[in-house]
């Protein structure tokens, strides 16, 4: 475990002596040096990092307020706790709107000392850790946004739609990257208050969102560029049915919160399919059935068979789709007239259920779709039963 440097600083040479001995008996994993006045505690400064400072405020020369003045022009992520005299309560409030962490009355009664020494410490020890998450996060969106223009210029080349394309990318990307840049941003400035930590706690949750769904869209380009220049690769395995669609409603449950109703008419359905490819098709039909489906309404998933072939369905309750919209749906970056989302985010690249149907066809099945009005809707993956034996082995196209 590293050892956590204290900087104390005191004109009083007593108390300069009995405190680094009180705080080595009661505090282990840390380090104390002293400084006899503000200007040398301000060159042991310029030349080591300090995880807390703890300095009187009464001093000849430059004060404590001096000091703390100079701490947060230069190292403003350092904690400085100040000491105060008996009823200089004037003097404890200037030195908090001066942004120091907290202050002490003395006579310095030991556990106050402590407690406020430890809590300084661990504030510090929090803000490495949200600065180092910062820079990650800085540097995944960086490589986000790199891998992004280069599968979208891949799709350019190669997509005739390019220019829906663009148009939807520079939609649904940018404000996701504004706000993410403009949260870590913010971090530094959060960390300087009161509330700080707390407050990059929240940040750090809406960061997390929006990077899950430029990695869903991501996932999205990378998916529909291998689809269109035939390099979708499957690798067939024989797999439970019943335990694959278990797995995916798990993962649902637990990326968004909802919870679909899954019932296995077969629960030993053995077919011969790429799990993860199959995985992901029915994460998008989820995933379509959520967006559109009134808030508290079912969402079932269901397995059976039927002759040599498994049927997988995903049943809402959503609005109807008109009849003549019905081939559109399967095109890319169709969204149906007049049909809003209706719960969760709007942002996608209108790719999912394309991508569905390229998957299952790929597995020489179908995605087929049924609509009623006050019945919602009901998508049907179609797969034959043995389509690897059929096809022979690995596909590479």
């Amino acid at each position: 475990m590293d050892t956590a440097p204290i900087l104390l600083v005191d004109d009083d040479p007593a108390l300069l002596h009995a405190l680094p001995r009180m705080l080595s008996l009661r505090m282990s994993g840390v380090e104390v040096q002293t400084a006899e006045s503000a200007q040398v505690a301000l060159t042991m400064i310029e030349q080591q990092e300090y995880d807390a400072i703890v300095s009187d405020i009464k001093m000849s020369g430059m004060d404590g307020l001096g000091l703390l003045a100079k701490v947060q022009e230069h190292h403003p992520e350092t904690p400085v706790v100040l000491i105060t005299g008996h009823g200089d309560h004037e003097l404890a409030i200037q030195a908090l709107r001066g942004g120091a962490y907290d202050y002490l009355l003395k006579p310095i009664d030991r556990d106050d000392f402590i407690a406020a020494l430890s809590r300084a410490l661990h504030t510090r020890q929090l803000r490495r850790q949200v600065d180092v998450q910062q820079r990650a996060l800085e540097r995944h969106a960086l490589s986000l946004e790199q891998q992004v223009d280069h599968l979208t210029h891949e799709l350019v080349v190669s997509n005739a739609a390019n220019n829906a394309l663009l148009r939807l990318v520079t939609h649904q990307l940018a404000p996701l990257l504004l706000s993410l840049r403009g949260i870590t941003q913010s971090f530094k400035v959060q960390l300087q208050r009161a509330n700080g930590i707390e407050k990059v706690r929240q940040d750090l949750g809406k960061v997390e969102r929006d990077l899950r769904r430029m990695e869903g869209l991501h996932q999205d380009l990378q998916e529909t560029s291998l689809i269109q220049t035939k390099r979708l690769s499957l690798h067939y395995t024989s797999s439970n049915l019943a335990e694959l669609c278990r797995s995916v409603v798990d993962e649902y449950l637990a990326s968004t919160g909802v919870a679909p109703t899954f019932e296995a008419g077969d629960d030993h359905l053995q077919a011969e399919v790429d799990p993860g490819h199959i995985s992901q098709a029915l994460l998008n039909l989820l995933s379509n059935a959520d967006k559109y489906s009134p808030e508290g309404t079912p969402i079932t998933v269901t397995l059976q068979r039927s002759s040599g072939e498994a049927i997988i369905s995903v049943h809402d309750q959503g609005p109807e789709i008109a009849t003549e919209q019905l081939p559109g749906i399967w095109e890319q970056f169709y969204r149906v007239p007049g049909i809003e989302v209706q719960r969760g985010s709007s942002a996608g690249l209108g790719l999912g259920l394309y991508i569905a149907r390229a998957i299952v066809e790929q597995h020489r099945g179908r995605l087929e779709v049924q609509s009623q009005a006050g019945n919602g809707s009901t998508f049907s993956m179609v797969l034959p039963l043995a389509a690897g034996r059929a096809l022979g082995a690995d596909q590479n196209q």
